[in-house]
This record gives C-alpha cells, structure tokens and sequence, in this order.
C-alpha cells in the first residue's frame, strides 16, 4: 500500500512543477519522503528506493537531481 503511495506521489510530481523542482534540491531520502509526507502520500525510504528501481533514467532525472538523494546508488562512478 505505501508503495503504491509511492508511484501515486511520482505521478503528483511529474504535473507539479513547484513540487518538483523543491524535490530536485532535496540532497537526501529522508528530506525526499518528508516532502512527499507533507503532501499526504506516506511510504518509507526502502518504499521510496523500490519505485524509483521501476522508473527509467529520463523518468528518475525528471524528479530527482542526478548524482545526489536516492539515486546515488543508480549513477555508477
């Protein structure tokens, strides 16, 4: 259920310009999921990195500033 609060919060962003552009400059899960809270979609940091292993990389760059926050793990250095 959280999940699916997840990809529902995912789909808020991509029509949310404000949202998504405070979400990009977010350097970390915790400050992501907290955001994503105050909106009233609730799931955790492992619920947050599951959904975002379903998003292809344009996706992903769409919402969440390469190279920082949960992502980190998908850019290879």
């Amino acid at each position: 259920m959280a999940q699916e609060s997840a990809a529902r919060f995912f789909n808020a962003v991509k029509q949310d310009q404000a949202l998504k552009q405070k979400l990009k400059a977010t350097t970390d899960p915790e400050s992501f999921v907290q955001i994503a809270a105050q909106r009233g979609y609730n799931f955790t940091t492992e619920e947050l990195q599951a959904q975002i292993a379903k998003l292809s990389a344009e996706e992903m760059a769409a919402v969440i500033n390469p190279g920082v926050g949960p992502r980190r793990h998908i850019v290879p250095r």
